[in-house]
């Protein structure tokens, strides 16, 4: 049987101390976890992405961290907190702090500015974000949520994320990781056709 934190290619491993902050002690198997943490996270979107349309500080790292909180707070005792350990991908992790407040305030010039349409600022800090990686976990689906919001807040269509099964189910991961290293190179074209399919 697959061990509760055996990852995936793209997949952040967990630290020993990372894996003992997993509130739910019922959780045996990969599925649970994962099906649980999708209820966690469904909580945070359907606060966030309906009812009245709001203005948020999305630039703000203190407001990201707490929609990371929001997101995995029944499901992690580390959730909303900067990771404290150098993974596999993103900065180190001493540097997290000022890198957020670096995206944040591209994204900020970004929207004030007009640089982009809002689909490719969306995606630029969506991609940014990414690129910090500042928790120990759940940094693509919160960089996603991030994504969704300004989406919405600009009035621009709704960003679906390969869900119109234009990507196949086995390839959808595979797919994503490629257009965010296309990204890195600055070519966010795959990034937009997962992002819009």
């Amino acid at each position: 049987m697959p061990d509760l934190f055996d990852t995936e290619p793209g997949q952040t491993p967990l630290d020993p101390d990372e894996r003992e902050a997993l509130i739910p002690g019922h959780i045996q198997v990969r599925s649970e976890l994962n099906e649980w943490e999708a209820m966690n996270i469904s909580k945070a979107q359907r606060k966030y992405l309906f009812g009245p349309r709001r203005r948020f500080d999305l630039h703000d790292p203190e407001f990201l961290k707490k929609i990371h909180k929001e997101m995995f707070d029944e499901t992690w005792k580390w959730a909303g907190a900067y990771r404290r350990s150098d993974k596999n991908f993103g900065v180190p992790w001493w540097k997290i702090p000022e890198e957020m407040k670096k995206v944040g305030d591209d994204f900020k010039y970004w929207k004030e500015n007009k640089t982009y349409s809002p689909l490719e600022i969306a995606l630029r800090y969506h991609h940014r974000i990414i690129c910090v990686h500042a928790f120990a976990n759940g940094n693509g689906r919160h960089g996603r949520l991030v994504a969704d919001l300004f989406i919405r807040e600009s009035k621009a269509p709704t960003l679906t994320w390969g869900s119109k099964e234009m990507i196949k189910k086995g390839e959808f991961r595979e797919f994503y990781m490629q257009a965010m290293r296309k990204a890195d190179r600055g070519d966010f074209s795959d990034l937009n056709l997962f992002a819009t399919s």
